[in-house]
């Protein structure tokens, strides 16, 4: 299935529907909590702030993949005021290129803005080809090692 960069939709919380955010709540949840088995709050009450945004892209089935950009008051690092979040992927739907379509779109977004984000391990590479760079020590998140990440204006 060819996806486009025009597939990815954008939201606030209050432009979703119920409808949507199930699909993207039941995603979160079978990745994050049944899949990876993080104990830590899902809900953490930043999805309902206004100034964060939803992106994911959709199918049949429901919400395919999904990220969250949060805008934090004071910079965590440098000048990053968005902190990219939530970062996932169905499981039949990985190997797509799902997520990077999404980032794509996010970048374009936020293209004037400096932005952060804490990577699993493993996920590192992908996104030092989006212009981010790791900062600070490795650390566990959730049981899971992350690096944090920092992207300057480009």
């Amino acid at each position: 299935m060819v996806v486009s960069n025009d597939s990815v939709i954008a939201k606030s919380w209050g432009e979703l529907t119920t409808t949507e955010l199930y699909s993207i709540m039941k995603l979160r949840t079978d990745v994050f909590f049944v899949e990876q088995k993080v104990d830590e709050t899902e809900l953490d009450d930043r999805d309902q702030e206004d100034t964060t945004r939803h992106y994911w892209i959709t199918d049949d089935l429901g919400v395919a993949a999904y990220i969250r950009v949060l805008h934090n008051e004071t910079a965590e690092y440098r000048d990053g005021h968005c902190v990219i979040g939530r970062v996932v992927v169905r499981e039949d739907r990985r190997g797509e290129g799902l997520a990077q379509i999404i980032m794509k779109r996010i970048i374009n977004d936020y293209s004037d803005q400096a932005m952060l984000l804490h990577a699993q391990e493993y996920i590192v590479p992908l996104y030092a080809k989006f212009g981010f760079e790791a900062f600070g020590e490795l650390y566990e998140e959730a049981t899971i090692m992350h690096q944090s990440m920092y992207r300057p204006v480009q």
